[in-house]
């Protein structure tokens, strides 16, 4: 084990894997670190810098936490009750919908910019804004430049995949948390089945879920059906029992688990009245640990390789041996040679579900109005 000092965050780069010429190595970091809260664009210059040290660490994928980009709004309530909404939790709708960002969007092409510029592949946490309503997301990028011919050829064999082309780096597509958890239901709406993707790509199949959506066994094993080899799990959940979940992810799956969580103090959100941690403001100060981690890496036979890290902000790394998931799945393989599909089986609907769909793009007018024939579903 060791520990490599840097100026923003430690690297833990604790077990290096036995590896043999057939089976490639990837080096994986997880980040963990707070979002600048209600910046944005500060929290994209930090993600930035972030993301420069992993790669001269020679990181070949870099996992942020849940929301890292728009925040994770811990400890507000944004003034709800049942039957009502207070006028300052309106307000603080609005800044927090103002953080968000649109997909596509100049965010997402700077993010795309910056995988491509270290030359990695970025799995990042966002908070994505589609017209009023928000959702809680994981983006996807290639650490290659793309044109429209050379990339579509490259990941013929996708399983799942959106592509926004240009730039130095590619936005490969996203994942939208399926179910929000508790109160961030007030905030964010639910994803549907067409955002569970899972990528084809020279280090591995990449996919993720989010905190609390993988203690649901079947979105789990639609990501087993895709194949997936590295899953990451963005979270917000700091608790030691979150780690004996990622294990058993990795157990189950027959896949590394990279999970990435934010360490946060009090003084990385905006101080009170304007921000406040509904129910123990007053016994907070300024240096008080709101999220303390606990990222972690975890190889398919349980081992932990790296983390978990509840001591402050740091890019927390291990180097993953791709052939101890062909040497795991040989006694264990959820969709394989361990399935019944005759007994049990999953149906995943993956197409997207609209509350509006437009049965033409035409435009038909009568009397002056413009008439388009809609279908609420």
């Amino acid at each position: 084990m060791a520990m490599v000092a840097s100026d923003n965050a430690p690297l833990l780069a604790e077990v290096d894997m036995g590896t043999d010429s057939s089976a490639p190595t990837v080096r994986a970091t997880v980040v963990q670190a707070s979002t600048i809260f209600n910046d944005t664009p500060a929290t994209l210059d930090k993600a930035e810098r972030l993301l420069a040290e992993a790669s001269g660490y020679g990181s070949q994928i870099v996992v942020f936490p849940e929301a890292f980009i728009g925040g994770y709004p811990r400890g507000t309530n944004f003034g709800v009750s049942i039957a009502n909404r207070t006028a300052k939790g309106k307000e603080d709708f609005r800044k927090y919908h103002a953080s968000a960002i649109d997909v596509p969007g100049p965010e997402v092409d700077r993010l795309a910019a910056m995988a491509g510029k270290y030359k990695v592949y970025l799995v990042m946490g966002a908070i994505e804004r589609d017209g009023y309503t928000l959702y809680c997301t994981v983006l996807f990028f290639d650490s290659q430049g793309c044109d429209t011919i050379s990339y579509l050829s490259r990941i013929s064999d996708v399983l799942s995949f959106e592509v926004l082309l240009g730039g130095p780096g590619c936005f490969l597509g996203k994942h939208r948390k399926v179910v929000p958890t508790a109160s961030e239901r007030i905030i964010w709406g639910f994803g549907d089945g067409s955002t569970i993707p899972v990528f084809q790509t020279p280090i591995g199949k990449i996919g993720a879920a989010i905190c609390w959506e993988n203690k649901m066994p079947l979105l789990r094993t639609a990501l087993y059906g895709k194949g997936i080899e590295i899953y990451c799990a963005p979270t917000a959940d700091s608790r030691d029992v979150w780690q004996a979940s990622m294990t058993h992810i990795a157990l189950e799956g027959g896949c590394f688990v990279l999970s990435a969580n934010q360490f946060c103090r009090r003084k990385d959100y905006p101080p009170p009245p304007e921000y406040v941690f509904s129910g123990i403001e007053e016994d907070l100060t300024p240096d008080s640990v709101v999220c303390a981690g606990g990222s972690v890496i975890i190889s398919p036979s349980g081992t932990v390789l790296a983390g978990p890290n509840y001591e402050g902000e740091a890019l927390i790394s291990a180097d993953l041996d791709l052939g101890e998931i062909a040497r795991e799945k040989f006694a264990f393989d959820v969709v394989g040679h361990y399935s019944r599909p005759e007994v049990l089986s999953l149906v995943v609907r993956d197409h997207p579900a609209t509350p509006v769909t437009y049965t033409s793009a035409s435009v038909k007018t009568e009397g002056g109005l413009c008439i388009t024939p809609v279908t609420i579903s």
